[in-house]
């Protein structure tokens, strides 16, 4: 079902990119690269590939985990339809976290914030990796309260379909949407490898999270935002179009590292550390980079 609202979403996605690479072509002729938007195009491609085969799999240890629910939320109501929505929500911010502090997630995601441009086509650049990383265990959660597995993985689509919209530099402050829903302000801050905004602003749909767990920061008119990853070196000094490259040099780097630590505790922590405490991350930029 994920696979089918994304799809059903793809003419507006792509409409969209055309208007905003329009948008730019006089503006900022550098903020959309022919080859930066294939290799995002491609990346996509990948993602939406895999993906269909894992929730084939997975599928049914969600159905397995919601014949032990908690409670019996079905049939669907707008009460439970919102309910689901915000429990979602709520994980997926703990889940995107996860995937900033954690190396093992990191790998996956990494891919995600390897370009050095911000555009709507950014949102594209996606892993076929998470399936791998385990992205699809945030959701099991919500089986075991008593969600339906096949509206789980509706409300997974339509969360990761609105981040489609944040992905832009042509949007400025939204007013008071700001207080309660994630903008594309608050995502560039997201994306942006300054030091005082890195790993910040992990909303999905609602920024609320942030603001409780103290993972918040404001858009800063006076910090330009600088995007790409930390020690970008790792995709070489001008970056790497290659899909395969973008999915996998973290992987590599990672199993490099387990494989150069002394002992077992020591291979495993390089598994499990946050990415700045990484081994070749450490020999790349230097010191560790301060983070929440």
């Amino acid at each position: 079902m994920e696979k089918w609202i994304l799809l059903g979403m793809g003419p507006v996605f792509l409409g969209l990119i055309a208007l905003e690479a329009w948008y730019w072509r006089r503006r900022r002729p550098d903020m959309y690269s022919g080859l930066d938007t294939l290799s995002n195009a491609a990346l996509a491609l990948m993602h939406q590939a895999v993906d269909a085969v894992a929730w084939l799999l997975v599928i049914g240890i969600y159905h397995a985990v919601y014949r032990h629910r908690l409670f019996d939320l079905v049939p669907a109501s707008a009460w439970t339809i919102a309910a689901l929505f915000l429990a979602q929500d709520f994980f997926y911010y703990w889940f995107h976290r996860a995937s900033h502090r954690i190396r093992w997630l990191w790998a996956s995601h990494v891919t995600h914030h390897s370009s050095e441009r911000l555009n709507l086509s950014t949102a594209f650049r996606q892993s076929l990796t998470y399936p791998i990383s385990g992205m699809w265990l945030f959701w099991l959660p919500l089986a075991w309260l008593g969600f339906e597995p096949t509206h789980i993985v509706a409300v997974v689509a339509i969360n990761l379909g609105f981040q489609f919209f944040v992905h832009t530099q042509a949007v400025g402050k939204l007013g008071w949407i700001e207080y309660v829903f994630n903008t594309p302000s608050h995502h560039r801050v997201h994306h942006a490898r300054n030091a005082k905004y890195i790993d910040r602003n992990y909303a999905g749909v609602l920024i609320v999270w942030d603001k409780l767990f103290g993972s918040f920061v404001e858009e800063d008119p006076a910090v330009p935002c600088e995007y790409g990853i930390v020690g970008q070196g790792a995709l070489g000094k001008t970056g790497s179009h290659n899909p395969l490259r973008l999915t996998f040099h973290e992987w590599i780097a990672m199993f490099r590292d387990a494989a150069r630590a002394k002992g077992w505790r020591a291979a495993i922590g390089q598994l499990l550390c946050p990415p700045e405490r990484a081994l070749s991350h450490r020999l790349r930029v230097g010191p560790d980079v301060t983070s929440p």
